[in-house]
């Protein structure tokens, strides 16, 4: 399904569009498809049943960002962000007011809910919440749902793994375009982390954790958990890495690296482009995810084509 979202945004090119038109459209097309269900209206519903959704979009030619986190009720995330960049001074809106915000601005409120989401919720409740992304709370939240309590003493270290979470409920699309003048553009779209805390906002729609674009350099996108990625701003080190003389695949390498110093079995990949065309991409190896897939297309391609790298 991939290769249609990504035919929208190099059709969007091929027609004279913007990159960042280009990039807008490649995520509205999987948020309109539910790209794996990770994308999108219908997926990944937090601890409420609710699907919420965090994008962003960023000119690199300007540095304009546009925003929004735990969006609700609104299909076109991506399209939202770009109101935000376009049509206000700021650069992250959240939340019912960021939902007031894109009503406002002409968006459709519509239940984000399908009967999908609804049977994954209803699984959740019936295996007693699990698995969940609580900790150090009453009940203990291995063994029940809530409501929770703070435990009266904090447990030391990072808390329990999340090795009992579907990968798949990390999943983001993230979009890279270089134009024909070295315009950088990047873009990405998700309905988060199956499970989630309400109010939960991951990294994809911070820039330089998600994603991050410079035209004077490059563009980089990230996906997996981004709980732990947004700590490390991979995509603003990975394009710095590129300003610095780095390729793209050694630049995605050394961010990946970064974070698996601390975090030596997360989930995360991390795709690159620089503005001569190069490109490259990386993942940490983690129990289940051994390699990474990830489309191109280019003037030489002229079409969309996958390419995979083995995880580091």
């Amino acid at each position: 399904p991939l290769v249609v979202q990504f035919k929208s945004s190099w059709d969007a090119l091929q027609k004279g569009l913007s990159p960042l038109d280009a990039a807008e459209a490649g995520c509205a097309r999987c948020e309109q498809d539910q790209c794996d269900g990770s994308v999108g209206f219908g997926g990944s519903p937090d601890e409420r049943g609710e699907t919420t959704l965090d994008a962003m979009i960023m000119n690199g030619d300007t540095m304009e960002v546009g925003a929004v986190g735990n969006l609700r009720r609104v299909k076109n995330a991506v399209g939202v962000a770009r109101a935000v960049m376009n049509y206000s001074d700021h650069t992250f809106l959240v939340g019912e007011s960021a939902t007031v915000f894109a009503e406002g601005m002409g968006f459709k409120s519509e239940d984000l809910t399908t009967n999908r989401s609804r049977d994954i919720f209803s699984q959740w409740l019936n295996q007693k919440c699990q698995p969940n992304f609580r900790k150090n709370v009453f009940p203990n939240a291995t063994m029940s749902c809530g409501p929770y309590k703070p435990q009266a003493k904090l447990q030391s270290g990072p808390g329990r793994k999340l090795g009992l979470i579907d990968l798949r409920s990390h999943d983001t699309i993230g979009m890279i375009v270089i134009g024909q003048n070295g315009q950088v553009a990047a873009a990405t779209s998700t309905n988060g982390a199956t499970h989630k805390v309400p109010g939960r906002v991951g990294d994809s729609p911070v820039a330089g954790a998600g994603a991050y674009a410079d035209s004077s350099a490059g563009g980089a996108a990230a996906t997996g958990q981004g709980d732990i990625m947004m700590r490390f701003l991979p995509s603003f080190l990975a394009v710095e890495l590129m300003r610095g003389g780095d390729d793209p695949s050694t630049a995605c390498k050394k961010a990946i690296s970064r974070i698996k110093k601390y975090h030596p079995d997360f989930f995360g990949a991390l795709i690159c482009a620089n503005t001569t065309g190069g490109y490259g991409a990386a993942c940490n190896r983690s129990p289940g995810f051994t390699e990474f897939h990830f489309m191109v297309s280019n003037s030489q391609t002229n079409k969309p084509v996958q390419e995979k790298v083995y995880c580091i």
